[in-house]
């Protein structure tokens, strides 16, 4: 007789438990081709289920080709369904089981670049939501155009030329999910192997990933308080274009000066090159009026990229790409094979977040918090380190960066932190030219209550002090 363990305290139906284990069986060899499987009413009868069980499982089986049906001699194992070397599937927790893990997880992470998710304007997102749901046509539910809606396209080239002084029209931007699509469609647009892009350095490594997957060289530039050195650009090199983020440098911080600006403009015309401008957090400056694009200096040469991920919430995949007129409609073939379009109701949603106000209100009031953060996160540094420590690059954004003389934050020092329950980021690890940055630290905070955080920089004088 067959053996067919069956668990009826399972969520698993029982006729997918038994089908999941004669075809397992099957392809493992224990079931011989030509096989002569028990009667559905036999094998019913032995595991002390339903004949219905048993012949829908068989059905599917047969449907599948692992089984073959005779008449009036029975069912069969089906010739060629063995698979050598056939393995289990391992077995992986689920969604659910990882979720609940971080939720247990002791540590406080001072990781950058994350939002204060719990403020996220669940309450007007969703009355939104639920009009547009109402009220858009159905032609909004099909295929749409792979450059996104002209609704959210006409309100952002508004609201960008409000905000931060980008000169564009609607049809010169693409919607994109997130801020990373945008820069794949970029070494898509611009690159071929061999292709030499400048970048700062430091510079976030997913950003080098990306380029360097495109077979492009990196150069890198030196940053400093003031981002990056334009004076060391190199005038032998042939770039695509220069990578920037004028308006805050990651991870150093720094702003951009109107000199080093013109100097970057000058040197991409002397080069005949392109500069891509990541407008990385510039929403949330908390010193000094707030920092126009480069893109506003020199639209036809600039291609800007900016992202919601941070403003709301990185779940919304969110972002855009405004391009100069010439490279527009490669970029709509691109953005079409690359996923076809961004979700559209999402960007209906977003165009009347962003038209009815309720995004500049939603910015004023992170702001606040978040300085609010920053601040105490200062204060918690001095109080615990004294003169021991350098802040710096704390005018905008949601991190900043702390530099110790006298200590280097090896793999093994960031290792031993992490087992006094925090988690802090190397600068180093961001670097293209290894070795100037090993005494500095990236610490995150948008996310961070004022507890945690002042928990966290207790946790980590300690770990340091012991170490």
């Amino acid at each position: 007789m067959l053996w067919i363990p069956i668990d009826r305290s399972l969520d698993i139906p029982l006729i997918r438990q038994v089908y999941q284990q004669i075809r397992e069986q099957i392809l493992n060899g224990h079931l011989h081709s030509g096989e002569k499987l028990p009667s559905t009413r036999e094998l019913s009868s032995e595991l002390k289920v339903s004949r219905n069980v048993i012949l829908e499982a068989y059905d599917q089986l047969l449907a599948e080709g692992f089984l073959v049906s005779r008449r009036g001699a029975g069912t069969f194992v089906a010739a060629g369904a063995f698979l050598e070397q056939h393995k289990k599937v391992p077995v992986f927790h689920s969604s659910d089981e990882r979720e609940e893990n971080r939720k247990e997880d002791p540590v406080i992470n001072f990781r950058s670049g994350i939002p204060s998710l719990d403020l996220f304007p669940r309450k007007t997102w969703a009355k939104l939501s639920h009009a547009t749901w109402n009220d858009t046509s159905p032609s909004s539910f099909g295929y749409d155009i792979p450059e996104g809606r002209p609704e959210l396209r006409q309100v952002l080239s508004r609201y960008l030329l409000k905000t931060r002084g980008v000169h564009c029209h609607p049809d010169q931007i693409v919607i994109t999910s997130g801020a990373t699509q945008a820069l794949t469609l970029v070494s898509k647009l611009l690159l071929t192997p061999n292709d030499t892009v400048i970048m700062e350095d430091p510079i976030t490594n997913d950003i080098q990933t990306i380029f360097k997957d495109s077979g492009a060289l990196l150069y890198p530039v030196s940053v400093d308080e003031y981002g990056m050195k334009t004076s060391l650009l190199p005038i032998n090199q042939n770039p695509k274009f220069v990578f920037i983020t004028p308006s805050h440098q990651f991870p150093l911080g720094g702003t951009l000066p109107i000199q080093r600006r013109i100097q970057l403009i000058n040197y991409s015309r002397k080069t005949n090159c392109y500069l891509v401008e990541d407008d990385y957090d510039s929403e949330f400056r908390y010193e000094g009026p707030p920092v126009s694009s480069l893109q506003g200096l020199e639209p036809e040469r600039v291609l800007y990229i900016g992202s919601f991920s941070k403003i709301l919430s990185p779940a919304l995949r969110m972002g855009y790409l405004v391009l100069p007129s010439h490279l527009i409609e490669k970029c709509r073939k691109l953005k079409w094979f690359s996923d076809l379009h961004t979700p559209s109701v999402d960007q209906l949603i977003l165009a009347r977040f962003i038209d009815e106000g309720y995004l500049e209100r939603h910015i004023t009031k992170m702001k606040k918090m978040y300085k609010n953060r920053r601040d105490f996160l200062i204060h918690c540094l001095k109080i615990t380190f004294s003169d021991k420590v350098n802040i710096f690059g704390y005018s905008t954004g949601l991190h900043l960066i702390v530099e110790w003389n006298e200590l280097h934050f090896s793999k093994e020092l960031l290792e031993h932190i992490q087992q006094f329950g925090v988690k802090v980021y190397s600068v180093e690890d961001h670097t293209i030219e290894k070795g100037k940055h090993q005494n500095r630290i990236i610490l995150g905070y948008g996310h961070l209550k004022n507890e945690e955080i002042n928990e966290g920089v207790i946790r980590l004088h300690e770990a340091i002090y012991n170490y």
